[in-house]
């Protein structure tokens, strides 16, 4: 009887599903990764000073944090026959279209003003859509087996886009338009909202299915506010732990993956930045092996011991990566056959392991959203996802004037780094503490942040059955009072 007692029902998704969903976060990606190249846009379009620049896209971080907690009370609110999430994804993509479109073509030279706006503009469509990744998660599935998958399939994504718009523009974009100009950055916003539009829509069909009220109902009993916010925020120790390890960890990879860092490392330090691209295509398969392994280890394991353990490894290969740049000539790496070997090898398994840990955050923001609903009886996924995105970007906002400041401080005051320049000691140095050193930052917060993450395995087993059991009561509870009403 016990045995029967404490067997879940889990919401399962259909394979096809928790392939597609994640495609949403990789369209929000792709204008994030656009948006790492704004500050070329800036300088040479708007004609914006790098310092500026940098104040400029910073404030507008912070701006894009305090838009979270609105729009996650928003998506808990709505209902409608079309569903929850879906109208939102839809709302997103397409004022994020509409703001890129004026960023890059119509409002070219139009100075700071019309930046800030439309930048503005940008940000409110890409947290409607960003935010509903997070949100969803949790009635996606809650399948213990299922929920790591929605990390393998984001991180495979993930380094397949990666590869894949390095390739664009280290060996198209900027052979054919000559640098890193508007130009090239026109073509490159075109070819994403295309893209982009492409993979929301198979993500809304993923999701179309789940997105019910059985399945979204954000609150039982309750009313969804902005002070559930502040509750959940102060109560939820998980989503706490969580917040610290992802923020640092943004902050610190959005540093590394700067698009001048990029040049400095590739088109500087090693002198060759077409050999970007065609490392990131040679690391590919090797990159996803690694996650394919990672995510079946936290299948068994569960969601924190995995990410403790990739987060472990993270940092020994980051410590591997600088190792081979101190040791062997930069310059030889892609024409010496031994520095080649050793660095294809070690950054595969960096690239994988990198990606893996920033993707593991998503299955566990549902896990989150399990234990408020466990813990106070409430269940507000957009909330959640809000007060993840709210400090994540708070956090992160950081990254440009990190960049900026550190790039302005050996020389870079009124323009970019760019493609072919000499090297120097105070570029490689700088260079490797923003490439490889701020991302160790990160995980050495995540690691001190997982010590007090409370949702282990077990406690995720335990949450899982009490929410089973809560629902069988209710339905017995309904059935009575109908045979009631019948028999009356």
């Amino acid at each position: 009887m016990e045995n029967q007692k404490n067997e879940v029902e889990y919401n399962s998704a259909k394979m096809w599903q928790i392939m597609g969903f994640p495609l949403n976060n990789v369209a929000t990606n792709l204008f994030m990764i656009l948006m790492t190249f704004v500050s070329y846009l800036a300088v040479d379009g708007y004609g914006i000073l790098v310092s500026v620049a940098a104040i400029t896209i910073t404030a507008s971080r912070i701006f894009d944090g305090f838009t979270d907690p609105i729009i996650g009370v928003i998506i808990d609110k709505t209902e409608t026959k079309f569903g929850k999430f879906r109208v939102i994804m839809l709302i997103g993509y397409l004022l994020t279209t509409a703001a890129l479109l004026g960023m890059f073509f119509w409002g070219i030279g139009n100075g700071l003003i019309t930046f800030i706006l439309l930048y503005a503009i940008y940000i409110i469509g890409y947290t409607f859509q960003t935010s509903v990744t997070r949100a969803a998660q949790a009635c996606l599935t809650n399948h213990p087996k299922q929920r790591p998958l929605s990390a393998r399939f984001n991180a495979i994504y993930s380094t397949v886009v990666g590869v894949a718009l390095s390739f664009y523009a280290s060996n198209y974009l900027v052979p054919k338009h000559g640098g890193l100009n508007v130009s090239a950055l026109q073509e490159m916003s075109i070819t994403i909202i295309l893209i982009g539009g492409v993979f929301t829509f198979i993500a809304i069909m993923s999701i179309w299915d789940k997105d019910i009220p059985m399945y979204t109902s954000s609150v039982v009993g309750n009313v969804v506010g902005i002070k559930d916010i502040f509750k959940v925020l102060k109560g939820n120790r998980a989503i706490q732990c969580l917040v610290i390890a992802a923020s640092t960890d943004k902050l610190a990879m959005q540093s590394a993956s700067n698009s001048a860092i990029n040049i400095m490392v590739f088109g500087i330090i090693m002198g060759n930045y077409a050999l970007y691209g065609r490392l990131n295509l040679i690391t590919l398969i090797p990159s996803i092996l690694v996650i394919l392994f990672g995510t079946k280890i936290a299948g068994k394991i569960g969601n924190k011991k995995g990410l403790v353990k990739i987060t472990k490894l993270s940092i020994l290969f980051a410590g591997v990566i600088l190792a081979i740049f101190l040791v062997f000539d930069p310059t030889q790496i892609g024409t010496g056959i031994l520095p080649t070997g050793i660095f294809l090898l070690a950054y595969s398994i960096y690239v994988g392991l990198r990606n893996l840990c920033a993707n593991f955050v998503f299955p566990m923001i549902a896990d989150c959203t399990d234990y408020e609903l466990y813990r106070t009886g409430k269940n507000v996924p957009g909330i959640m996802g809000s007060i993840f995105s709210f400090i994540d970007k708070l956090v992160s906002s950081l990254s440009a004037s990190i960049v900026g400041f550190a790039i302005a401080a050996i020389g870079y005051r009124e323009v970019m780094p760019q493609v072919g320049e000499s090297s120097s000691p105070q570029i490689f140095v700088v260079a490797m503490l923003l490439f490889l050193g701020m991302p160790v930052f990160g995980w050495v917060a995540t690691l001190i942040a997982m010590k007090f993450y409370p949702l282990d395995d077990d406690k995720m087993k335990e949450i899982q059955e009490t929410l089973e059991q809560k629902r069988k009561e209710n339905k017995e509870m309904e059935q009575s009072v109908t045979e009631i009403k019948c028999s009356i």
